[in-house]
C-alpha cells in the first residue's frame, strides 16, 4: 500500500514511518499541513496517518478535503484514501469529532506501533477492491498476513519491494500492470522513476520464482501474471 504520514513531531512521524516500512509499505511523509496537500495532490495514497494537531493547516482542514475529495473535489479529487486521526485528545467528543469530519478511524497518543500498523492494514483492504485473504494464480500462492510466498507448494522467499511487486500483479488478476503503477505502490515518493528499479525488481522476482516464468513482460503496458 501506499501511505502518507503527517505529523509535525519528525521524531515520533520518522519513527511511524520506519515501522510502516517494515510491513512493508510504500510509505511518505509530511511534517506539516501545507506539505501533506501539496503530496496529496500528486500521490494516490491508500492511507493517510493524520495528526489533527497540525500548525499552519490544520489536521481538521486535512481531513475535510479529503472528505470532498472522495466526492470529486478539493485535494486528491476522486480519492479513495481512508484516514487514520491521530490526537492527543482522548475524550469521546474529540473522537466523534473527528469521525464527524470524515476520518475513517481515531487513535488517541500514545499508542502502541502495532496497533497503528493493524488499523493502516485494515484501512488499506477498504479502500481498495476486496481481494481474497489469500492471493492465488499460476501456481503462485501469497499469504498477505502471514507475508509468505509458495510456487507449487515451494517456499518463495521475497524482499520486501519483490512481495509488494507480486502482491500487486496478483491482485490485478490477470491484467496487465503498468511500471508506473507498480512504482506508485511499492516505492516511496523519493524513488526514481528513471533508475529502472521495477525493472529489476521484476528480473529478480522472475529469477525465484522459478520455470516456468509466469510473470509476461505486456510490450508498451508493463506486467502480468497470466
Amino acid at each position: 500500500m501506499r501511505v502518507l504520514v503527517v505529523e509535525d513531531e519528525p521524531l515520533l512521524a520518522d519513527a511511524i514511518t520506519e515501522w510502516l516500512r517494515d510491513e512493508p509499505h510504500a510509505v511518505d511523509v509530511a511534517y506539516d499541513g501545507a506539505a501533506a496537500l501539496e503530496r496529496l495532490t500528486v500521490n494516490d495514497y491508500d492511507v493517510v496517518v493524520l495528526d489533527r494537531d497540525l500548525p499552519g493547516v490544520h489536521g481538521d482542514d486535512i481531513c475535510r478535503e479529503l472528505a470532498g475529495a472522495g466526492n470529486g473535489a478539493g485535494a486528491g479529487a476522486g480519492t479513495t484514501a481512508r484516514v487514520l486521526m491521530l490526537t492527543a485528545a482522548a475524550d469521546i467528543a474529540d473522537r466523534v469529532a473527528g469521525l464527524t469530519l470524515g476520518a475513517d478511524d481515531y487513535l488517541t497518543k500514545p499508542f502502541a506501533f502495532a496497533e497503528l500498523a493493524a488499523r493502516v492494514q485494515a484501512l488499506g483492504r477498504r479502500s481498495r477492491p476486496a481481494a481474497p485473504p489469500v492471493l492465488r494464480r499460476a501456481g503462485i500462492t501469497l499469504d498477505p498476513a502471514r507475508r509468505v510466498v509458495f510456487r507449487d507448494g515451494r517456499y518463495v522467499p521475497l524482499s520486501k519491494k519483490e512481495f509488494a511487486v507480486l502482491t500487486e500483479l496478483l491482485r490485478a488478476d490477470g491484467s496487465a500492470v503498468s511500471a508506473e503503477q507498480l512504482l506508485e505502490k511499492a516505492w516511496d515518493e523519493h524513488a526514481d522513476p528513471f533508475t529502472g528499479a521495477v525493472r529489476l525488481a521484476v528480473l529478480k522476482l522472475r529469477r525465484k520464482l522459478g520455470e516456468p516464468q509466469v510473470v509476461e513482460t505486456v510490450t508498451g503496458v508493463g506486467y502480468r501474471i497470466a
